[in-house]
């Protein structure tokens, strides 16, 4: 399959675990920088390289009669740059009692393209999702933002095509982000991790307002040991980074991030932690900037327990 496009982490011809290499990673980055406000391009700066292969995976295994087979959707930015995301939503996924997988077939979600108005090779994306996961009990993202395009904007793109839409609306419906579907699918109430500190939470847009992810990241944290979660100021604002909208609106997206960061400062928590790791790569470029000591972490590392990597934007 030909490249469908190529921007900086939408990797739509690399199988997963084998993204272009760290050299390459760090010549998109600089290029980000070229543009005065782009703090996305900080956070990216330290690339960590793991593959999937570390972990035995099996694409063909006997499906157990009492275990669901979930299909986790790594995301571009979770295989290219964070990594250690993927294996936190594994262990998390396996901790709720599931069989986990993760199909080596699979691409970017398409949002970049979709976002920017190109629906032909945005369906051409689509349909290789859907062929690559329909066959699985579930599909979970450990994105808000991947979940809901395969959720919500799938059926959408297939709308009057009978065989498609009849597919994707199947496939919608197996579609989870990660720390939804632990709360709300498997029933979690809690987790076994133990993590010193206090943390307080962004409330990142399409998780939010698409898939309705606001308590069950709250419930979880509550219950990691040793965690002490403070509300942010206007958690449920945007963070600016919106993808593409923060290339395109530079100055727009800044002013925004600014108050985000602020807002993160006046909290006084060790770490900020949200479920969509662009938001997070933008977030922390900005406390960078602003010189507010704060660790960046996705949420799902916490649940897990797996802090030992360095926060987002840290030191390798």
């Amino acid at each position: 399959m030909r490249p469908i496009f190529s921007p900086l982490w939408c990797r739509s011809c690399y199988p997963i675990g084998q993204a272009r290499s760290k050299q390459e990673l760090r010549l998109s980055t600089n290029r980000l920088r070229t543009f005065p406000n782009c703090n996305v391009a900080d956070a990216a700066a330290n690339v960590r390289r793991r593959t999937y292969e570390e972990k035995p995976l099996s694409e063909n295994a006997v499906r157990s009669e009492t275990r669901p087979q979930v299909a986790l959707f790594v995301t571009c930015l979770v295989d290219l740059f964070r990594p250690s995301v993927g294996f936190a939503a594994i262990k998390l996924l396996e901790e709720s009692g599931c069989d986990v997988v993760v199909p080596t077939a699979q691409t970017c979600c398409g949002q970049p393209a979709y976002n920017s108005g190109d629906r032909a090779d945005t369906r051409a994306i689509a349909e290789q999702v859907i062929a690559t996961f329909e066959g699985f009990d579930y599909v979970v993202a450990p994105s808000g933002s991947c979940g809901a395009m395969l959720k919500k904007h799938y059926p959408e793109l297939f709308a009057g095509d009978a065989e498609w839409e009849a597919r994707a609306l199947a496939f919608s419906d197996k579609v989870f982000e990660l720390v939804s579907f632990l709360a709300d699918v498997r029933g979690m109430t809690g987790v076994t991790a133990r993590v010193e500190g206090t943390a307080t939470y962004h409330d990142s847009c399409s998780g939010l307002r698409e898939l309705g992810v606001k308590a069950q990241p709250r419930m979880l944290l509550d219950s990691v040991e040793g965690l002490e979660l403070t509300e942010l100021r206007d958690s449920e604002v945007c963070c600016g980074f919106g993808g593409t909208f923060c290339i395109k609106y530079p100055d727009v997206s800044n002013a925004i991030v600014t108050k985000k960061a602020r807002n993160v400062g006046m909290t006084g928590a060790d770490m900020l932690l949200a479920g969509d790791l662009g938001c997070l790569m933008n977030m922390d470029g900005k406390l960078k900037r602003e010189n507010i000591g704060v660790e960046v972490r996705h949420v799902a590392e916490v649940l897990a327990g797996m802090t030992d990597a360095p926060p987002i934007g840290g030191k390798l």
